[in-house]
């Protein structure tokens, strides 16, 4: 399949998270492309900031913004009747990027902490999927020639998950928690979307080390990019790379850690069930030394 199939004038965009970060990356990139774009953020500041810093696309791209808690379903009901009223309900690239990283610990009695962030991470992705996919499929109806014939997709679903939801570090459950349940959904969406609607794409964007304001790029850490980290453009260059081969997993590298890094730690991790070792063994002293014979070895 090919990326341009979707990043073309004249197709639209509707972008959640999309003042900052990943999103404002994608958003720039889908009006330099010539997209009609929606971004959707809770932050009015940040909103009006990257209204201000669209850019422009040579084909007519244009961005427009909605304020709106992605948590909310009345406030996705807000959305699709601006979907409606300004792209005549038309979705190319629907992208499920919105989140956030809130420590929880269950040394506190209040699960506050955890419901904030699965209902932003996990029902933010559920709410958007099941406001707008009856509007793409919709769409995918009248285009249904393509799918037909094995071309490119008419439109792309790309749902932002985390490494952390697939190797489950310790630290943060809340946050693991959500982020296995957004890899779960996508799944699921893809497997679906595969006989229902084989027009439209569903992509699973899990970044690795990436400067934007949930690292603390803008959240009052330093204001000097860590060298280990990539900037969320690259990230969009390398999403845009994976959707052009037709791939579902979008496992993003780092300055830091390769590709192949990434698959063994998750080999490992799999591995807990399998071999039948204590859970988050990796960080296990116990298993430190098994570990570290795993990770040297070629897989």
């Amino acid at each position: 399949m090919a990326a341009s199939s979707i990043f073309k004038a004249g197709n639209t965009a509707v972008i959640t998270g999309g003042a900052s970060g990943i999103g404002l990356a994608l958003a720039k990139r889908c009006v330099a492309a010539g997209m009609k774009t929606l971004i959707i953020d809770r932050n009015a500041e940040t909103l009006e900031a990257a209204a201000q810093d669209s850019g422009g696309g040579s084909g007519g791209g244009a961005m427009s913004t909605i304020q709106a808690d992605v948590s909310k379903v009345e406030d996705w009901e807000k959305v699709r009747e601006k979907v409606q009223s300004d792209f005549g309900g038309r979705i190319n690239l629907l992208a499920l990027n919105a989140g956030m990283s809130q420590k929880s610990s269950f040394d506190d009695a209040d699960p506050s902490g955890f419901r904030a962030t699965i209902d932003t991470n996990l029902f933010g992705v559920i709410n958007g999927i099941t406001t707008l996919l009856p509007l793409i499929k919709e769409d995918a109806k009248k285009n249904s020639s393509s799918s037909s014939t094995g071309g490119p997709p008419t439109s792309a679903i790309i749902i932002t998950g985390s490494k952390q939801g697939i190797t489950n570090p310790p630290g943060n459950p809340a946050y693991n928690a959500s982020k296995a349940a957004v890899k779960a959904v996508a799944e699921h969406l893809s497997f679906d979307l595969a006989r229902d609607a084989p027009s439209v794409a569903v992509h699973l964007l899990v970044p690795g080390w990436v400067w934007t304001g949930l690292t603390g790029a803008a959240s009052g850490g330093s204001v000097q990019k860590s060298d280990g980290s990539w900037w969320p453009e690259q990230v969009v260059d390398f999403l845009q790379g994976k959707m052009a081969e037709g791939q579902f997993w979008v496992l993003c590298p780092d300055n830091e850690v390769s590709e192949a890094t990434d698959r063994k730690r998750m080999l490992w991790s799999s591995g807990d069930a399998v071999n039948g070792r204590k859970p988050l063994s990796r960080w296990r002293e116990e298993y430190k030394e098994e570990v570290a014979e795993f990770m040297a070895k070629e897989h």
